[in-house]
């Protein structure tokens, strides 16, 4: 019972806490086999928090945001590719940043904007493709 109520209660957390970066569309989340040292390589389950979100798949709306930045952290933390890891990171804050900020300003309806996941995912690559 208590690992039910332990996972219902993350659940929870990530759902409430996802208003502080506007949705869960941008939230990565990684299950690991120990707590990250920055020196051991850790296997684990990389995801975004909002799971797959087979209700609006093959429509082009959903937010790839959670899912690329889990693969910054499946980078950092199971291959210790911490400049791949950054330079991810990086591309998708240009995509998601202000033009008047140097960014791109695209983002999806979940955040109240238009660009489709298509959109941002090609948007993202442009941007990481220009950091490495």
């Amino acid at each position: 019972m208590s690992f039910i109520a332990d996972n219902l209660f993350g659940d929870i957390l990530s759902d409430e806490t996802s208003i502080i970066p506007g949705s869960l569309g941008v939230l990565p989340s990684a299950s690991l086999a120990g707590l990250p040292d920055g020196k051991v390589r850790l296997p684990g389950v990389y995801d975004p928090i909002h799971g797959s979100a087979p209700d609006i798949a093959g429509q082009g709306i959903a937010n790839p945001v959670g899912t690329i930045l889990s693969v910054a952290m499946m980078l950092r933390y199971t291959f210790a590719l911490e400049k791949e890891a950054k330079a991810v990171e990086d591309a998708v804050r240009k995509v998601l940043d202000d033009k008047e900020d140097g960014g791109y300003g695209l983002w999806t309806k979940d955040l109240g904007g238009e660009a489709t996941t298509q959109q941002i995912g090609e948007k993202v690559v442009e941007a990481l493709q220009s950091l490495l």
